[in-house]
This record gives C-alpha cells, structure tokens and sequence, in this order.
C-alpha cells in the first residue's frame, strides 16, 4: 500500500501494484487497443513524426557487462554512449535520436521482482521497456516532455485529467537546485499547478550508479480513480535528463554532453488504455491463461489476491504466465537454466513454474512446455529471435520447449521429494518453532534437491511455518566463503581413517570399496546427462574423531563406509562429489553427503546425520547432478587444454598438477618461457575447434601394460592401477592405444580415473582468464569454460572496444585541461577494470600494453596543456599586477596543478615577488598554491603561509619552506585574500 503524500493540500496515493480488477476501458466510443498496437504506436510515432531511428531490442544477456546478470532497462545497451567509451568508429557513435521496445528481465541481483510475482496484480520477471533517447544534446527537456504529452493524449488518447506529473524539488545537501525548467515546461503544456507535483532524489533523481552519469528526472503518472474520491497514482513514464556525472569523490560536475534517456513499461500502458488494473488482465497474458486452463483443467482464473485466492490457484495462474514468458525469451537469447549467475537464476525460475503448475494446477508432465507456442505467437511478430518465419517458429518453439519439457521432468522427483521432507518436518516440529536451515539448506539448489530457496519459504509459509532465517544466512555465508577459495583451494582436513582403522577393515577381510558405479552415466536425446541411483549397505560408522561405531545419533556429524557407492571421491585433482543418501526404507529422510575421500582403497562419505543411522541399513545415494555434470565439464576441458597446450608449444610441455570443481579449473605446466599473449589465444583457439567438432569421448579400462610404448599417451609421474582408465577424445581407445596408428599424437589421450563428458561440445568454450609463475619453468594457468567463458570474452571485447574508443579521443586532442584530465581519469579507470575483469588472460595482457602506451601520451598532454594555460594565466595577472614584493589573487582553474604552475611561473619571470593564488569551485571548495621569494626572511615560509590561509577556510596545507599548496572551504573569498595578505604583509 503506498502512503500518500501532500500536494496542493491534498492526499495523493503513488500506487505501484495495481489491485483489484477493472473492466472500464478509457472510452465506450472504440474497443480498446491491442498491445501488438500500441507497441507500433510508439515506434511509429517516434520515427515518422519525430525522426528517431529505430533500433532493435537488445538481448536480455549483458553483453560484456558483468555488472548485470540480465538487462533491466532500455538504457543498458547504450551505456557506451552514456559514459563517453563508445568506438567513434562504430554504428552506435551515429546514434542521436532512437527509439526502440527493449526486452527487459528484473530476477536476482538488486533489481529483483522474482518473490513478488503471482502474489500481486503488476510484478513481472520479464516486461517490454518501451523507450526513446537523445544523445550529444540532439534535444532536452523541452522536446521530451512535449513529444510524451502528445504521445499519450493525442495518440493514445488519455484524458488530460488522468494525468499528473512530478519533478525534482532540489537537493540542498549537494547544491542541487530544484528543476523548475521542468515544471515550467509542464505548466507551458497545459498541466494544470495542482497536478505538477514535486519530490526530491529518492523518485525523481536518477543515477546510473555509484559514478557516472546522472541527472533529475520527471515522471507522467496516470490517476487510476479517475478524479472520484483520492487520486490513486501510477507510475506511466519516466524522463530522465543526464547533465551531470557523479564523480569518484562523490562531487557532481557538468556533463560535457547532455542526454535524454526515457522508459515506460508496455504492460502497465496497455492496462490503462484497455482500463484494467491488473496487467494480467490484458492481452498481453490472456492467450497463455486461457491456454493454462486448457491444458490443466484448473477452475478459470478470476484475478484473485491475498486471502481471497483460495487455494492460490489465481496465484499460479499469474506465476507460470510470467514465467514461461521469461524462460521462452532467455533461451531463445542464449540463456539456458544452469548452475551460475543469469543460467540459475533461469533455473530458480523454471523450478518455482513447475512447482506452482504441478502441485497447484495440478498439470499434467510437459505442461510447461507446450505454452511455448503460445509465447512465440505472442511476442514473435516484435522480437524475431523468437520467429522469422512459420517454419523457424516451429523449430524455436521445440526447441525452447524441450529444453523446458526436460528440466521440468528432472525437478519433479525432486520436488515430490522435497514435499515429503517438508511434511515430515514440520509434524515432528514444536508449536513455537521454526523450520531447521539446515534441512531446508539441503534442499535447496545450494543443497541437493535442487529447490529454490524462495519456493522452499514459500511452502513453507503456506504451512505457516516459519524458516530459520539467521541459521539460513549463515549457510549461505559458509557457501560463499568455500566457493571464494575454490579457485586456489585450501586442503582442508575431513574424516580420515587412520591406520589402525585401515588395519581392523583389513583384518575383518572387509574388502574396497567398488566405487564403479561412479561412471554409471548417459547423455540422453535433448543433450542431458542421466546419472543413476545406487543402492548400498552402511558397512561402518565412523565418529568425527575415527572411533569405530555401530550407529550414529541427529545431527552427528559422522564417516560411512559402504559397500559399494557411485560418489567420486576426490582424487587426480578433480573435487569429490557431494549429494545425499536416504534409507530404502524410509524416503523422505535426507543424509546430505559433503564430500567423499579415499582412504587405503576404501571410500569413506562424510555426512551429518538427521536421524538415527545404523551398521546394516540398505541406503540409496545420489550425486549432486549439477555438482557432478561441472566437474565432468571441467576435467574433459582440462584435457583438452593440455593437449592444446602441447600442439601450441611442442611435446616437452609436460602437466605439473591440476585442481577442478564446477566454478574453475586449475593446471601447473612445465614451460621453457612465460607464455606470450599469442601462445595463449593460440592455445584457446585449438580448444575451441575441438569443442565445436563435438567429437566423442571414449572411456576404457585397459592392462597397463598396454599403455607402455604408445607415442604422445598423456601420463604424469605416479602409480597407476592395474587396469587402468585410459581417456581419449574422437578415436576409440583400442585405436588410440595402437602403437602403428599414431593417434595419440593427434588427440588427447590421457589415463585417468575421473569422471568425463561423453561429448566434447558440453565444454562450451574455454577461456583463460589467469596465468603466473610459479616456479621458474612452471606456469600456473587458470580458465573457465561455458557460459562464464562466453561472458569473458564478451568483456573482454567490451573492454577492448573502450580502450580503441579511448585511443581514438586521444588521438583527436583534447580543448582543455579539464578534457585532459578526464580522459587520463578514465584511462586509469579502462586500466583497473582490465586488470581486475574475468577475461581472457591474452586481451588482458595486449590492453595492459596499450593503456600504459596510452596513459603516457595523456599525461604527456596533460602537462602541455596545462604549462600552456598556466602561462595564459600568468600573462594575464602580470598585466593586474605592477611589480612588488606581493601578488595575492584569484585565478579560475579546475586543476590544482595549473595552480601551482602559474605560481611558478610568476616567481620565475619576477624572482623578488612572493605569490599565493586561490580558485574557487563549485559548492564553496577553494584550492590554494603559494610561493615565497628567495630573497625574503627565513622565517617567511611557504608551508606557513598555506596554512595561515588554508585553516582560515577550515582546510588543511602542505609542502616545503618555498613552495606550498592547500584546500579549503569558504563563501567569502575575500576574507581568506585578506587573510593572506596581511599574512605575507606582517613577515615581510
């Protein structure tokens, strides 16, 4: 509920979710418009009438700005021209006036309308921002606010009387003046005082975030009441003016060129001209309902919220709308659900439609993905990356639905699952308490389900139960900490069995561990991988100190020996796997396994227990699939890369180590030399040619005798087994093992006993994004694969586009000081984000060597122009001041280098004279520079006289007995010239 706020002496509600339905439209004399219409209105009205060009939308993945994990908002694709690093060479630096309809998703991250979907009439994880834009100052505020009064009265035909605006009151603290350009401008267009509200930064001052570009805004909203009773206000428009950029010191300055940056989201325009409340309501989303209802046979949705929705049936209706449309628009953009940044959010979102679709719609398996279609035939005709053509439509839609259809089945079990547990808690739970992080942990997709944590709340608060928030945060924290090392992890010490334990096990005749079923693996149909269950028997109990036990108790925190597992456990550098057990007899009780270890040929689980675990018990185990499926990923790509490694540096590259987990991977080297820029993007390309053939990876258990003589057969210094797992990439390993076929020189083929892909192109894509020495002749590489290696090298494209475009401004010279010194501040800006970005190590290394190149020739410019306006400064107070022993004066600078130049260059073409200059600056700042002759007293100094003036204006000095400078504050500048004369004055 929003609170009002006061206007004119009246109550105003600012009402960001629209409750209630409405069947009104805005006028009885003509049906109200589609939304396919009203789009086309707005890119019509703009290019034909106001001469803007339009510009596709943009995929909803960031390209090269890691800063977002999707785009949010219209603006994002132009922030090149925003932050003045667009290549001057390229099709964006034309732009001057655009218009486009963006695609936009707000799921994790700070912009994140996720939890609040279904639970109101408004929210959405996916919306078209509909936007126009004026770069370099093509127009401003006048133009802007006129062009959007005629779009939405004339155009669209919005009663005038349904429309109020707001503009920004000011902002005193930083010197920020209120913007009555703005209001004024409104008042011109027939807006009537009453309705011309005002607010200050929180609403209507836009900033694009902690630096950069930034400006008053003014907002069009739209009175829902319809003048009965208290207006009921609505955001409809946003019109942003940037002309000012927000410094590192937090100071705001002028913006060399003015813009004009404008969103209004489709949805909520669409509601209003067809008069409903609810964007749900429209018909943008009436199509997928009435498909929902089809196709699950669930009572018709009614537009229900809160306590009225019973059953929350009209909750899931809205949920798996705005789901399926988000999940149909990313996988067509390239985004697939995973287990990282954007490709997990998509899985969170996936997982929350299945579960509102299954258990409150109860639709049938497949559900999701037959309401594709219906989103293609919605938004294919505005985004043809949805559709070109029927026939493409077709393809797209299976395809996007198959990979939805997959992902659903998979969670299912797991969601069924999670039910139990759940339920089973939450009976053996005391009325006053909550619900155990850690169960709900282990079922999270952090955990061993899979559940989204905010679905597992949301379950639970149905139940109304409430979860352990504090323990919960401290998990996550733990989770957070483990992954920040993975890259150079840290061995910590588990459960071990010691020798004596070895012994007993050994004694007794109990024999290893058959760890077989680890490889019991498939890659289905849709390019998923199956991995199977295994069921086993608890042949020992192992306390946290190694103590031998025949049961363990809740919450202990124990080692189990099996008789046989499908766990890997950790070993040849590749990260054990984790997941949970359950008994066979007993389903909904999880035992979440953390890691597993080999000890003397035994495999020893590290679990904690929930309940009870007996010597004897019949358990079944699973992996954690994602878990497992990126260590798969990553120790093929290891492989590939040494090989890579090998082609591009010659055979005596020889593998000194490695570590993998599913976030990095990690191989030591043996080199003559570092490795040069080219060697490495040469590397990566002969990784890249073998991801993209898609060859097969065969896995085979051979005699180790029969891996002696074979040419170019990978192996590092250690005892094998006997038979050994021999792993070779497109050749079949009785081939590659054929002395007389060579082919172990051609590909990779290595022994190894870890768990691999059996298709090269689930790899993705390899970057390296890290490389150091070691040791002298050992290089330490580190890269990335998959989606992460795609965002890489999208930002190292981006970075590398900034610093041309940076070179390129160098080149053309700058008017002035404060040009220069801006263009230096953001050469050293490009230098920090290549230094610090997740890119590929050679396009680091290159961009190092042209910013140094580049920093160099700013400075070098700076100082020429600054020596030349200093001595145009100098000039100048030469001809106010008739020689004397004294100049005490203002000079109007922005730099205080210039400041201390035209000091010296004073006393130099006056040596008798003694000099202290100050120049004001915006809020009331002053800087200061002195110098005192050589033939004054030496009790005369320059530091002395900084400070004398300086502490006058609150501020602080520094320096020597001849040349000082300072910086102060004062609204009174002739007081502190004063000061400083009568200072200098006084010792002289």
């Amino acid at each position: 509920m929003a609170a009002p706020v006061a206007a004119a002496g009246r109550a105003i509600r600012r009402t960001p979710p629209w409750r209630g339905p409405s069947r009104r439209p805005l006028s009885s004399a003509s049906p109200p418009p589609r939304a396919a219409a009203v789009r086309a209105a707005f890119l019509s009205f703009f290019r034909d009438r106001h001469g803007h060009r339009l510009v596709p939308s943009a995929s909803v993945r960031p390209r090269g700005d890691p800063s977002l994990l999707f785009v949010n908002a219209g603006m994002n694709q132009f922030k090149p021209i925003f932050l003045g690093t667009v290549d001057p060479r390229s099709e964006m630096a034309g732009f001057r006036r655009v218009a486009n309809s963006q695609k936009c998703v707000r799921a994790g991250g700070r912009h994140s309308d996720l939890e609040d979907v279904g639970r109101d009439l408004s929210h959405h994880t996916f919306f078209e921002m509909l936007g126009n834009w004026a770069f370099g100052g093509e127009y401003f505020k006048e133009e802007a606010c006129s062009m959007a009064w005629e779009l939405l009265t004339q155009v669209y035909g919005i009663p005038e009387e349904r429309l109020w605006v707001s503009y920004f009151s000011g902002d005193p603290k930083v010197g920020l003046d209120p913007d009555l350009e703005s209001r004024d401008i409104w008042l011109r267009l027939g807006v009537p005082a009453s309705r011309v509200l005002s607010f200050g930064p929180q609403e209507n001052f836009w900033e694009m975030g902690d630096t950069g570009p930034c400006g008053p805004c003014t907002e069009i909203h739209y009175d829902l009441a319809g003048g009965v009773g208290t207006p009921e206000l609505v955001e409809l428009w946003n019109l942003v003016f940037m002309q000012h950029n927000r410094e590192a010191d937090g100071s705001l300055q002028p913006l060399p060129q003015r813009h004009v940056d404008t969103g209004m989201g489709l949805e909520r325009l669409v509601a209003v001209l067809q008069g409903r409340r609810s964007t749900y309501d429209t018909d943008l989303f009436s199509p997928l309902l009435s498909a929902i209802h089809q196709g699950c046979g669930a009572p018709p949705y009614l537009g229900r919220v809160g306590a009225a929705d019973e059953g929350r049936t009209d909750t899931a209706y809205r949920v798996v709308a705005d789901h399926i449309r988000t999940l149909s628009v990313c996988i067509a953009d390239g985004v697939s659900p995973g287990m990282s940044g954007a490709p997990l959010v998509l899985r969170r979102i996936l997982r929350r439609a299945v579960r509102f679709s299954s258990e409150v719609l109860r639709a049938p398996p497949g559900f999701l993905g037959s309401l594709v279609p219906v989103v293609v035939e919605t938004l294919g005709d505005a985004y043809p990356e949805l559709q070109k053509n029927s026939a493409q439509a077709f393809r797209a839609s299976v395809q996007i639905a198959s990979l939805v259809s997959e992902d659903e089945a998979a969670f299912l079990a797991s969601l069924q699952r999670g039910r139990r547990i759940i339920d089973r808690t939450v009976r053996r739970l005391g009325p006053s308490h909550v619900f155990p992080a850690e169960v709900a942990w282990s079922l999270s997709l952090s955990g061993n389900l899979g559940l989204p944590l905010d679905l597992v709340e949301l379950m639970l608060e149905e139940k109304g139960v409430q979860l352990d928030s504090a323990g919960l945060a401290q998990l996550a924290q733990e989770e957070a900490q483990r992954r920040a090392q993975q890259a150079e992890p840290i061995q910590e010490q588990g459960l071990q069995l010691d020798v004596h334990a070895l012994g007993e096990l050994q004694r007794r005749g109990v024999p290893p561990t058959d760890d077989s079923p680890k490889y019991s693996y498939s890659l289905q149909p849709g390019g998923g991988y199956e991995f199977g269950t295994c069921e086993a028997q608890v042949l020992q109990l192992y306390t946290e100190d190694g103590r031998a036990v025949a049961s363990v108790g809740e919450g202990q925190r124990c080692g189990l020996l099996l008789d046989r597992t499908n766990f890997y456990a950790e070993q040849g550098g590749q990260a054990s796997d984790r997941g949970y057990l359950v008994r066979v007899e007993q389903q909904d009780v999880l035992f979440p396994v953390a890691r597993a270890q080999v000890c003397g040929g035994f495999i020893l689980h590290e679990a904690v227990a929930p309940e009870c675990l007996k010597v004897g018990d019949q358990v079944q185990l699973h992996v954690d699939k994602a878990w497992r499926l990126g260590c798969m990923e990553k120790h093929t790509a290891i492989h590939l890369l040494n090989w890579a490694l090998r082609q591009a540096l010659g055979p005596g590259t020889e593998q000194r180590g490695s570590h993998l987990n599913p976030e990095h991977l990690r191989l030591d080297v043996a080199t003559q030399a570092p490795l040069t820029p080219e060697q490495l993007q040469a590397v990566e390309g002969i990784v890249q040619e073998a991801v993209g053939q898609d060859e097969a990876v065969y896995m085979e258990e051979v005699a180790l005798a029969c891996t002696a003589h074979v040419p170019g057969l990978r192996s590092l210094d250690e005892i094998y087994p006997d038979p050994v797992r021999v792993v070779s990439v497109g050749v079949p390993v009785a081939h590659a093992l054929d002395p007389a076929s060579q082919a172990a020189l051609q590909t990779s083929v290595e022994l190894c006993c870890g768990t691999h892909l059996l298709r090269t192109g689930a790899v993705g894509d390899l970057v390296i994004v890290g490389e150091r020495q070691l040791t002298k002749g050992t290089t330490r590489l580190l890269a990335i694969t998959g989606e992460q290696a795609q965002q890489a090298r999208e930002v190292g494209q981006s970075l590398a586009q900034e610093v041309e475009a940076a070179a390129e401004r160098l080149s053309r010279g700058s008017r002035d000081v404060v040009e220069a010194q801006r263009l230096s501040k953001d050469m050293g800006r490009l230098t920090d984000a290549v230094d610090t970005a997740m890119m590929p190590q050679w396009q680091r290394r290159q961009l190092q060597a042209t910013l140094k190149v580049l920093q160099r020739r700013a400075n070098t410019a700076i100082r020429k122009l600054e020596v030349g306006q200093a001595a145009q400064k100098t000039q100048e107070l030469l001809r106010r001041h008739s020689e004397g022993p004294l100049i005490v004066d203002t000079v109007s600078t922005e730099s205080l280098s210039v400041l201390v130049k035209v000091v010296r260059q004073l006393c130099e073409q006056v040596p008798s004279t003694s000099v202290l200059l100050l120049s004001p600056q915006p809020q009331g700042h002053v800087l200061c520079a002195c110098q005192v002759a050589q033939s004054v007293s030496p009790a005369f100094t320059a530091e002395a006289w900084a400070l004398a003036v300086c502490s006058h204006m609150g501020g602080k000095a520094w320096g020597s007995r001849v040349v000082a400078q300072g910086t102060g504050s004062t609204a009174d500048l002739e007081a502190a010239l004063s000061t400083a004369r009568a200072y200098a004055l006084n010792q002289l």
